[in-house]
């Protein structure tokens, strides 16, 4: 008899758990592993090699059989993903009698969470290829928390190319302020796990290992590899990759390559295989040199030669059950960087086979082709309410505010709480922070954790400190580690340091680069030098660009300018505008002016104020005064006190002392220290002691050791010999050569020759501040 579910009819695969196969039974193959180069028995799969991430991956899966929930594999194909998954199933002792639950599609996975429910069956849910379950009626969050619910691990693997697609890296694809995304149902699940992370190439204990094995087909890998991995040359991917792309040539398979071709680019469209062989021959005519020495082969012959086994692993073309369609080699589409090409786009939307198939074009476009995605899912948005919230984003995007208010609302009307959430980033964005802030507690409340996150964030912006904190700490404790991370930032802002950091290593260790560089920040700040740099490392390896400026600059900070300069260089290189203004300092620094002005202009030609406030001032040390009191002018007229600073200086070294002294002020009332200094300095200079000598004592309360050392030179000028002594000796313990000149004079002056000697020697070790003549001259002028 059929089993039913809540109406829906059970495939007969999942009726019966007892029919799913043991932990201990489950074949490599049949979990969807690569075929490698068969050794002399024909076996297709070689002896398992133990990869580096084994540990944790066990250490994950025995929490998940205790709790629930999801352990992810992430990496390139061929990695070995799918190999090493399966292994820690087979050696996970917490996993022993278990089945393997294995659907076949998102809607599957669905009836088979009923099965569980009704049935209470131990399973590991087994999802190869996650990409293919994250669908509106697969894979989504609710249908997570009941597998976490019912204590059912689920192990799944992805490609990394598809991981990126749902979780992009691009400014065009996320939002900070709310942390929302267009791809809500696959993104919201994969923000709930922290994936382990397998490298394509194998490291150096992993050879070692490798070396070990008596497999031949192991050593042969291990001595042929190159720059591949061992898994990869296994597979035949590289060989594979590089006849393909050798192919479209005269004489060689251009028509075999162009079917591949047309394959691949379908592929990456999200359009799910195996694709008709009509489709293929339709489509790769687009893909064919316009070449009239090319001469095609037939396509019959074209077909076979695609398709054709090679090393007994695999072939370019797989062939299907079906004999006139053809599923593609994963490696080949996973190392295509080129753009995906319009015919490619439109064909995958022409043979869609129905909505879920149409949406995830939509989903695949969404970066690279948005007219696409917008295509995709603007028919579908009427009735589907995940496509309108993709396209209300996607039309906010592109600048389509007042439409994609509509479409959102439209579907936050209907209860879907996905919409409610991005409506109130939309509102946020466009400073209706009060709507913004209601849309967010609905969301939140209804449990959406981006939601509660972009709430604590607005309220954090509001300056309503510890409203923000409850929110940001009910989402952290929900899981989310830009929560945990953001919660961190406000901690550190407030001074509660120690829980800052308590927060920033717990977002660190799941992964969370952003967490770890703001953790390398407080570290530095804190004085623990060696234990930051050491964090900077771990997130610029990991690819954060910021943390590799910020790196450079704690290098720089201790004199190891060689190493600085490269890291900046190579965040400047990555676009990091930041690093090129400081590379350009670091330059001017050094003396090499020319490289310095270089990198200067370079950053402020994108706009970088502070790039153009350190050119203007490089530009005056160099004599260019027209053109660097344009520069000075150009940042100080967008607000920055440093360039308004800056300009006051050059002003008074060119004799305008008014305007410099209007300058000055300008700074000086917009709580610019040093602007405050000088302005104390400047007053000293034209007479108006009791002015500079409040200006200087502002100053030098707010933590300036020019000022202080300024205020001495001034107290000792008005014969306050007692506080003169006591401010100079404050300046030069915090570094100031100028003070402990002044002091040594001072000493002199009063008659303690011996410790006034002192202090010149250590003032004379110092170049920067030149001694006075004799002992018998009045303190040095104070400097800026």
């Amino acid at each position: 008899m059929t089993i039913t579910t809540t109406g829906v009819r059970v495939p007969s695969y999942l009726q019966d758990p007892r029919r799913w196969t043991l932990v201990e039974a489950w074949d490599a193959l049949a979990a969807g592993t690569h075929r490698a180069r068969p050794d002399e028995a024909g076996s297709p799969t070689p002896a398992y090699v133990a990869r580096d991430i084994d540990n944790e991956l066990r250490n994950r899966l025995t929490l998940a059989a205790q709790q629930g929930g999801l352990v992810l594999v992430l990496g390139e194909s061929t990695a070995g993903k799918t190999r090493a998954a399966h292994h820690a199933v087979r050696e996970c002792a917490a996993l022993a009698g278990y089945r393997v639950l294995a659907p076949d599609t998102g809607p599957d996975l669905v009836i088979a969470v009923d099965v569980l429910t009704a049935t209470l069956a131990r399973c590991v849910v087994w999802l190869d290829d996650l990409e293919r379950f994250l669908t509106p009626d697969g894979l989504e969050a609710g249908v997570l928390a009941e597998l976490t619910r019912l204590k059912a691990p689920v192990l799944a693997t992805m490609q990394l190319r598809h991981y990126d697609v749902f979780l992009p890296h691009t400014e065009s694809s996320q939002d900070e302020s709310g942390g929302l995304h267009a791809f809500g149902t696959g993104a919201r699940v994969l923000k709930q796990t922290d994936p382990l992370y397998l490298q394509r190439r194998w490291s150096a204990t992993e050879l070692t290992r490798a070396r070990d094995c008596d497999d031949p087909r192991i050593i042969d890998a291990v001595t042929h590899h190159g720059p591949y991995g061992v898994a990869e040359y296994l597979a035949a991917g590289p060989a594979l990759l590089t006849e393909w792309r050798n192919a479209s040539r005269p004489g060689a398979h251009p028509r075999g390559a162009a079917l591949v071709a047309a394959a691949v680019d379908l592929t990456r469209t999200g359009l799910r295989p195996p694709y008709p062989t009509t489709l293929l021959t339709t489509l790769h005519q687009h893909y064919l040199p316009n070449d009239p020495l090319l001469r095609p082969e037939p396509i019959d012959t074209a077909l076979a030669w695609a398709a054709r086994l090679r090393y007994g692993a695999t072939s370019l073309l797989l062939p299907t059950n079906n004999p006139d369609a053809y599923d593609v080699f994963d490696y080949l589409p996973d190392h295509t960087t080129s753009p995906v090409t319009e015919n490619a786009w439109q064909s995958a939307m022409d043979h869609a086979l129905d909505e879920e198939e149409q949406f995830m074009i939509g989903v695949h476009a969404y970066v690279t082709a948005p007219h696409i995605a917008e295509a995709a899912w603007r028919p579908l948005a009427q009735h589907n309410t995940n496509a309108a919230v993709n396209l209300g984003l996607l039309l906010a995007q592109t600048g389509r505010t007042e439409e994609a208010e509509e479409k959102l609302r439209q579907a936050s009307d209907t209860g879907n709480i996905n919409a409610t959430a991005a409506l109130g980033t939309l509102l946020a964005q466009a400073g209706r922070t009060e709507e913004a802030e209601e849309k967010y507690r609905q969301a939140s409340d209804a449990g959406n954790t981006n939601a509660t996150t972009a709430l604590g964030l607005l309220l954090a912006q509001a300056g309503r400190t510890e409203e923000a904190v409850d929110k940001l700490r009910q989402a952290s404790d929900a899981g989310d580690t830009n929560a945990t991370t953001a919660l961190g930032t406000l901690l550190a802002q407030t001074g509660r340091t120690k829980e800052a950091e308590e927060k920033y290593r717990q977002a660190s260790d799941t992964g969370n680069t952003n967490a770890t560089t703001a953790l390398g920040a407080l570290l530095a700040q804190t004085g623990r030098t060696k234990e930051a740099e050491e964090k900077y490392r771990q997130a610029s390896d990991a690819g954060d660009i910021n943390a590799t400026t910020a790196l450079g600059m704690l290098l720089a900070q201790v004199g190891r300018t060689e190493e600085a300069e490269e890291k900046y260089r190579q965040a400047s290189d990555a676009g990091d505008i930041n690093a090129t203004t400081a590379l350009g300092l670091l330059l001017a620094q050094a003396g090499r002016t020319k490289e310095a002005e270089e990198k200067l202009r370079q950053a402020s030609d994108t706009g970088n104020i502070n790039a153009t406030t350190a050119l203007g001032a490089l530009l005056a040390q160099t004599g260019r005064t027209k053109e660097a009191e344009e520069k000075l002018r150009q940042a100080s007229d967008t607000g920055d006190t440093n360039a308004t600073t800056a300009l006051g200086m050059l002003l008074a070294q060119t004799g305008r002392t008014k305007e410099a002294e209007e300058k000055y002020r300008q700074a000086s009332d917009a709580s610019n220290i040093n602007a405050t200094a000088n302005l104390g300095l400047l007053l000293a200079q034209t007479g108006r002691t009791k002015e500079a000598e409040e200006k200087l004592r502002q100053a030098s309360d707010t933590g300036s050791t020019n000022a202080t050392a300024n205020l001495g030179v001034l107290l000792a000028q008005t014969g306050r010999t007692k506080e003169a002594e006591e401010k100079l000796r404050q300046a030069s313990d915090a570094g100031s050569t100028n003070a402990t000149a002044n002091l040594g004079v001072l000493l002199a002056q009063t008659g303690r020759t011996k410790e006034a000697g002192e202090k010149y020697r250590q003032a004379s070790e110092d170049p920067r501040s030149p001694l006075p003549d004799s002992t018998e001259q009045p303190p040095s002028p104070p400097q800026p």
